[in-house]
């Protein structure tokens, strides 16, 4: 028996040996991918895929060699599981059996709300797991979507998306987890436990800065500088490698600074490597590398750019081999490409194989049909969007009370207004319309109505999501001046590279609500009848025209399959909000808005200039049907050295006349710095759960490398002086304020660093 097949030995020994046996051509083979059956499809659900598609060759002659990565098997077209199992399995024994070794593929599928195939639940999107403000629940969503993809016979899941909101009009807002990056890091981290302790392979995109794009232009330039790259960018990267366990990274499209991160060793091999120690494999973004040469012009030739990235540090080309292929091994044998830097990458690929026990003597495929959508799945799902829903203002109206309700607008009968871009039914199914959505999920309507069955309701679109079409207006005011209450839902409608209003390459100019739905609010409005605002987007837009004249205003982050139910109940009263703002919500629409995570400069200057950037609503913020006090701050020590740690503890208590949980968030602030530093900076929180009337008592115990930032020689140190401690319910309303100082030299942080904050809750007696 070979070495290479030998299970005693271990993964990387197994994959020496497997490396040893491959001729160049073979070795080449490991770094690339297929995508079966995408030449047949029609519509992209990547950029430029009909264009590389038209290239396409059989698979036949793609895996002559071998194969790395098997692209979407079952995520491309609709496929029952039945079908998609059976057709993985076959193409995984054609591999087997038809290619000298029988190196078995990787298989990978999207998965950023739920796997990304025809019938599978559709999770909220991963803003509206943020808002839950809950890594417990995101662990168990993340868990519940691996265990679905191990089945099916899945090896990698490409999420979660990593990337710090810096520009609310960015496309891809839906797809993060806010505008901190301890909120995003805690978050992704947990979601990356959920898939690595399942066995499936997480992989964190997009590495790295793409979320910081000029204008928030999909795969526009990135001008940052190092120190806003380090501070806020890499954190999230850092802790899912370190504290999740993260098996594979993908890289950004973008350019920073000049530099292709597909061709940046920089990003790739000195800070994602060298500095951090990450083992795994470096996976390319959907035809990254092909757009070194035509898209950023960096290389004149397919193999020229499979060479910048190789170099780089990137080991496996998705989803197709087109730079990593006959062109790169010719460059190799030509002594243009050193062959150890092919070696490097198929090592790391083919050591995963052995970890995932692809290269087990007599592997076969091991795959079952499973239920999808299983009743599991949809209590996930329907936990998230219920505590993902955000009530931003209420003048009293809401809990609902009212029996004669118009419900209007254009997400208010729309399921798929619920959906994010990389949902399946808002992904692949618009391509093909005689299958419907996938899944049973109830619109908001439908949900209402079932949630106060003895009510009046009517209901009227007004307008549609972005097309200029007042045709419905006269209906909808008319339906709004005969009610009790309003409810007019608006927002987004999910699409891809321009046909949504929110998704990837769905960029917005400004922060208005899509087409007329401005307009359609102010003819609501303007009948006098009490106007409930739900607002059903993939990122916040500005409402500040309303905040004094709308009755309440909520907002939910595209919910999923369950977000109908989830946003009834919390109308009626059945739900307590309990969501909180992983980004700002704009008092105005124009420019481009700042997140709170900002320097002095970045905040409003009265005096010096007449724009002021102060959101309608904060950063952390949302309402509750009952209310909450914080009291007895307590620091201990108040002097801690540069590497010491100390606690901070708060009590807090319900004081309503609901059960209800808050959010209770810590923030800091560097009183003063080398550098400029945030104003505030999240640094913990966790959800507290409590009765009417019951008392808990919250620790935080805060290690002085959350203090940490990277100073003037680039380094990330730890520096004394006095911090300020701030706790509350929101980067506005921060009712416990202390200080403590750090004491002893400056100190710089390594590899070890803190990157937590461990959070305790005592519940008091009485």
């Amino acid at each position: 028996m070979s070495r290479w097949l030998d299970p005693a030995l271990s993964p990387g020994e197994r994959a020496d040996a497997l490396l040893a046996e491959l001729t160049l051509d073979e070795k080449v083979a490991q770094l690339g991918s297929a995508w079966p059956g995408n030449p047949e499809v029609s519509g992209n659900v990547a950029p430029m895929q009909d264009v590389f598609a038209r290239g396409g060759v059989p698979f036949e002659q793609v895996r002559a060699d071998g194969i790395g990565h098997l692209t979407r098997v079952f995520g491309t077209a609709p496929v029952s599981v039945v079908d998609g199992v059976a057709r993985l399995v076959a193409l995984q024994r054609e591999i087997v059996s038809e290619t000298r070794l029988g190196i078995p593929a990787i298989v990978h599928e999207e998965c950023l709300t739920g796997f990304t195939t025809l019938g599978a639940t559709v999770y909220p999107t991963a803003l509206a797991w943020a808002a839950t403000f809950d890594p417990g629940l995101v662990e168990r969503m993340a868990t519940a979507i691996a265990e679905d993809l191990r089945a099916v016979g899945v090896h990698q899941g490409l999420s979660p998306v990593l990337d710090v909101v810096r520009d609310y009009r960015w496309g891809r807002v839906e797809e993060t987890l806010g505008e901190d990056p301890y909120l995003v890091g805690t978050l992704g981290t947990a979601y990356v436990r959920g898939l690595e302790k399942t066995g499936i392979i997480a992989t964190l995109k997009h590495f790295a800065g793409y979320s910081a794009s000029r204008g928030a232009r999909n795969h526009a330039p990135v001008s940052i500088g190092p120190r806003e790259l380090r501070d806020v960018i890499l954190p999230p990267f850092e802790r899912a490698i370190r504290d999740g366990g993260a098996r594979s990274v993908m890289n950004a499209y973008v350019d920073l600074d000049g530099v292709p991160a597909a061709a940046s060793k920089q990003l790739l091999t000195g800070i994602l490597r060298d500095e951090w120690g990450f083992e795994g494999v470096v996976v390319s973004d959907y035809w990254a590398i092909a757009f070194l040469k035509s898209m950023h012009h960096t290389a004149d030739s397919a193999g020229a750019a499979g060479a910048l990235a190789l170099a780089a540090g990137i080991d496996v080309e998705l989803p197709d081999s087109l730079c990593y292929g006959k062109e790169l091994a010719g460059l190799v044998r030509a002594g243009e490409v050193p062959e150890r830097l092919v070696d490097r990458a198929a090592r790391r690929l083919l050591r995963q194989k052995a970890e995932l026990g692809l290269l087990d003597p007599g592997w076969v495929p091991d795959a079952a049909p499973v239920d999808l959508d299983s009743p599991r799945n949809r209590a996930i799902a329907r936990e998230i969007a219920e505590k993902s829903v955000v009530l931003l203002a209420n003048d009293g109206q809401l809990p609902l009370a009212a029996r004669k309700v118009a419900v209007v607008g254009p997400c208010a009968d729309d399921p798929l207004a619920f959906m994010g871009c990389y949902s399946y039914p808002n992904h692949v199914l618009p391509r093909h319309p005689g299958l419907g959505i996938g899944v049973t999920a109830p619109s908001f309507v439908e949900a209402l109505r079932a949630e106060i069955a003895d009510a009046g309701i009517r209901a009227h679109q007004g307008c549609p999501v972005r097309d200029e079409d007042r045709s419905g207006f006269a209906a909808a005011a008319a339906a709004a001046a005969d009610a009790e209450v309003c409810v007019a839902v608006v927002g987004d409608r999910a699409g891809l590279f321009g046909h949504g209003t929110s998704g990837e390459g769905c960029d917005a100019p400004d922060l208005r609500l899509p087409g007329l739905q401005d307009e359609l609010l102010e003819v609501l409005l303007a009948t006098g009848t009490p106007v409930v605002i739900v607002v059903v987007s993939g990122r916040p837009y500005a409402l500040g025209r309303y905040a004094d004249r709308a009755a309440a205003l909520i907002q939910a982050f595209m919910p999923g399959e369950e977000g109908g139910g989830a946003l009834a109940g919390v109308l009626t009263g059945r739900i307590t909000p309990s969501g909180r703002l992983p980004v700002q919500i704009p008092r105005h629409h124009g420019g481009s808005p700042g997140t709170y995570l900002s320097a002095p400069l970045g905040r409003n200057s009265e005096g010096i200039s007449n724009l002021d950037p102060t959101p309608l609503f904060p950063f952390g913020h949302g309402l509750s049907y009952t209310t909450f006090d914080y009291t007895e701050l307590d620091l201990s020590p108040r002097e801690v050295a540069t590497d010491g740690r100390l606690c901070i503890s708060v009590t807090v208590h319900n004081t309503g006349e609901r059960a209800g949980e808050e959010t209770v968030q810590l923030y800091l602030h560097d009183v003063r710095a080398q550098v400029t530093r945030p104003v505030l900076e999240l640094a913990g929180f966790t959800r507290v759960a409590l009765e009417p009337g019951r008392r808990a008592r919250v620790t935080f115990t805060l290690h002085a490398d959350r203090t940490a930032f990277t100073g003037l020689d680039l380094r990330r140190i730890v520096e004394p002086g006095t911090v300020e401690v701030l706790v509350g319910r929101s980067a506005a309303d921060l009712p416990c304020t202390g200080s403590f100082d750090l004491t002893g030299p400056v100190r710089e942080t390594g590899r070890d660093r803190v990157l937590d904050t461990p959070v305790t809750v005592v519940r008091l007696p009485g």
